[in-house]
């Protein structure tokens, strides 16, 4: 399936939504669901899951990968 010029499409293959009510930031890869991060140890687990075996904390708040929504790496709900 190839991309027509005009599609919509994520810059960056990460993306951290916005916090949801219990604090959690929904994760994707590709538009893959990951899962919920409560943090940033939890979107450097999502990384290593996706293949960035060294991602950690400092990686996951500091890549170009990564699309934050409703707030950067240091916005999480509760």
């Amino acid at each position: 399936m190839g991309a027509h010029p005009g599609a919509m499409a994520s810059v960056k293959p990460v993306v951290v939504h916005p916090p949801a009510a219990d604090g959690g930031r929904r994760v994707s890869v590709d538009g893959r669901f990951l899962g919920i991060a409560y943090g940033l140890l939890d979107v450097a687990e999502f990384l290593r899951r996706a293949g960035i075996e060294d991602a950690d904390e400092a990686y996951a708040a500091a890549s170009g990968l990564i699309e934050w929504r409703g707030g950067g790496p240091g916005t999480w709900g509760r």
